[in-house]
């Protein structure tokens, strides 16, 4: 088993250069949170003293990060830890939480996976406050839906690969369900994939990849699932006939992820937090970026085992951790899994979803940047911010967003501020599956619905950090009653 870091070409673009390709999200993120900038500038904030009514607090600020040995990661997390503090909120109990702002730059949070008024959600193109460097703000909100969600920053980074979600500003959010946990496994461990040492690659210079039009994309040299790079730091010890409830978090900037436990299976209890209809197991996991799964381990094959990406390049990278049996060593062992296609259905009901009151057509391709460029991405033909409003909607009413992605690049397309139910992948139909983040493969067609039930400015958008800052977003509205 090898641990060396992926190697990149030593030649990176001049960022003078990218500066000259780069389109205006900063003019509308600037434009959108003008209103949002000028309540926070204007009241009292303190970057070192918490509101008395907070009861978490939580520091944005660079730290050295130690992920395997003399591999140091300069970076920016919260209250000096990556991933940040987990954050275990009861549903419908309300919260206050002090964000005070030492990254250096205006930075804020997004509760992703919430039903949060849109002030309180963290993302400007909603209206969401911006939080200038040395000053705080104090996000109070009633947390729901109960389940696995996760926070994260929604600044944008544009080219600078050390900022938002390129960075170590992430964490855990869990909320318990008011009536409590039925208790189907006996303890929990949590783990967040993430990459890290990113540049920009131009994917023609390394004979492989997009075609030679194709612009920008970032690589990484190292990455971690958990804390440490593979064979670093403590492994999971666990005992044998133990039920182990993994709740995994894909918190990388822009990269999917396919996950194995080698000698053991993972049965697939909720996705995006939300409980699937048919619980399924599976050998290898697919998270692609803001996706969480939680996962039953049985531990019923005593050993030394790899729990790691099914990618070389990934593992060789650092990503992946030993789970090591109680009065068990030696070297850890990794097998490769069996190659099987992720499949949503999987996890849903055979029947149809219920009809719509309204269909909407989405279609999203690219413009390539060329050699040396930045991509810009589009929706119906048309990049943020010209795609505000996406759509309009009305309260109560259910729409089905019809999705084709007819570009060779993976998607993780996400929906604030609502959940929706996955109706169809390519030609499969099914019903019941809830999530807030869905992965489209290149070429390929989903179709999802949901429920208008959270008034206010509801963003949309792929979750990959570049496509998004490249105008792969849009602002569904809803009609003022």
């Amino acid at each position: 088993m090898t641990f060396s870091a992926y190697r990149l070409p030593p030649r990176t673009p001049d960022q003078d250069s990218l500066r000259e390709t780069r389109f205006s999200r900063r003019k509308l993120l600037l434009g959108a949170g003008t209103a949002g900038l000028a309540a926070v500038t204007n009241r009292p904030c303190y970057a070192q003293a918490a509101p008395p009514s907070a009861d978490h607090n939580i520091r944005i600020a660079p730290i050295s990060l130690e992920i395997g040995p003399n591999k140091v990661i300069q970076t920016t997390g919260y209250n000096n830890t990556v991933p940040g503090p987990q954050l275990r909120l009861k549903e419908g109990s309300p919260v206050a939480i002090n964000v005070v702002n030492d990254s250096g730059y205006p930075n804020l949070i997004h509760w992703h996976g919430l039903f949060v008024p849109p002030l309180q959600d963290g993302a400007v193109e909603e209206g969401s406050p911006i939080i200038p460097p040395g000053e705080s703000l104090l996000y109070s909100f009633t947390p729901k839906p109960a389940g696995t969600r996760w926070y994260h920053s929604h600044a944008m980074a544009m080219t600078d690969l050390n900022r938002s979600t390129y960075s170590g500003e992430f964490g855990f959010l869990v909320i318990d369900p008011a009536a409590g946990d039925p208790g189907r496994y006996d303890r929990e461990v949590m783990l967040a994939a993430h990459h890290w040492e990113g540049s920009w690659v131009s994917m023609q210079d390394m004979h492989k990849g997009p075609p030679p039009d194709n612009g920008l994309e970032a690589m990484y040299r190292s990455a971690t699932l958990g804390d440490r790079m593979l064979g670093h730091g403590e492994p999971i010890r666990v005992r044998q006939g133990e039920r182990v409830l993994f709740r995994l978090l894909n918190a990388s900037g822009s990269m999917g992820i396919s996950l194995a436990l080698s000698g053991h299976r993972f049965t697939v209890v909720t996705l995006d937090g939300n409980p699937v209809p048919t619980p399924t197991t599976v050998d290898v996991l697919k998270l692609d970026v803001a996706e969480r799964a939680d996962v039953i381990v049985a531990m019923n094959n005593p050993g030394v085992w790899v729990f790691a990406s099914t990618d070389d390049d990934d593992r060789n990278m650092g990503m992946g951790v030993v789970v090591e049996y109680e009065n068990r060593n030696g070297d850890p062992l990794w097998s490769p899994p069996p190659k099987t296609a992720w499949d949503y259905t999987a996890f849903g009901r055979s029947g149809p979803a219920a009809a719509p009151d309204e269909t909407i057509d989405l279609k999203f391709e690219k413009i390539p940047g060329g050699r040396g460029g930045y991509n810009r991405w589009t929706i119906n033909g048309k990049s943020w911010p010209d795609t505000n409003p996406l759509f309009t909607v009305q309260r109560g009413k259910h729409y089905r967003l019809v999705m084709n992605n007819n570009s060779g690049d993976e998607h993780p397309v996400h929906l604030h501020r609502h959940s929706f139910e996955v109706t169809k992948v390519g030609d499969k139909t099914t019903s019941g599956l809830m999530k807030d983040t869905i992965s489209m493969p290149r070429y390929s067609t989903a179709e999802i619905d949901f429920v208008a039930d959270n008034p206010g400015n509801t963003l949309f958008h792929c979750h990959h950090q570049d496509h998004m800052d490249e105008g792969f977003a849009g602002l569904i509205t809803y009609v003022k009653s």
